[in-house]
């Protein structure tokens, strides 16, 4: 018999949808990588805070851009970015990174300098036997993996997704960061057409990955 086919899963929506602990329970059940792109984005964010690089001056984000080398290590089934050799650590969590992440993200020169990168975890994962790889964040389905064979759109109600957040012990505006990732010009938080629109507001975690995994399931069996 011969391999079975590469699958890629693209997962977007906004801030406590539900998108990281789906992503993670899929990548176990069916032997994908997982890829937190919003991870990425808070690691340029941090770096580009180190420099004291503001959002609004592109010429400087562009200028640090060119001397900023991005590669993959695997944690567990996760890729993890290194910027310059060296791993994130919890300060991409923290409460700065957070206020400034998503004003870097709508920077085009931001997200063109991860277009290949995000795209190229694919042969992360096949380097490393995966079956294929589940890809979280704000724009997998649209702009990133458009083609994927799996596209699903997670949201709640903004209420519950803050209240999620206190749950886990962390402050997150998670309207005001929807506000600013939906009406960026540059690759906007949206629901792409064609995608699978999940409401999770009313849904516990189980019930959102068995909707998803039933589907993958039915069609790669």
């Amino acid at each position: 018999m011969g391999q079975p086919p590469f699958i890629i899963i693209a997962i977007d929506g906004g801030a406590a949808s539900g998108k990281s602990s789906s992503s993670k329970i899929l990548a176990d059940r069916f032997n994908l990588l997982h890829v937190d792109t919003g991870s990425f984005y808070r690691h340029i964010t941090y770096e580009l805070l180190r420099r004291k690089v503001p959002p609004t001056d592109h010429a400087a984000i562009i200028a640090a851009l060119a001397e900023l080398k991005f590669e993959t290590r695997l944690n567990g089934r996760s890729a993890q970015m290194l910027i310059g050799g060296q791993p994130a650590g919890d300060e991409i969590r923290g409460q700065n990174v957070n206020d400034h992440v998503s004003h870097y993200a709508a920077v085009p020169e931001v997200r063109t300098a991860l277009l290949a990168y995000q795209r190229g975890q694919t042969a992360v994962a096949r380097q490393h036997g995966f079956r294929g790889l589940v890809m979280e964040g704000r724009d997998i389905g649209s702009v990133i993996f458009p083609d994927a064979e799996f596209r699903f759109f997670l949201h709640a109600d903004p209420t519950e997704r803050a209240r999620r957040r206190e749950n886990e012990g962390r402050i997150d505006s998670v309207a005001e960061r929807d506000r600013i990732d939906s009406s960026r010009k540059t690759s906007p938080l949206c629901c792409p057409p064609g995608a699978i629109d999940i409401d999770s507001t009313f849904l516990n975690l189980d019930q959102v990955v068995e909707k998803m995994a039933a589907l993958i399931a039915a069609k790669i069996q």
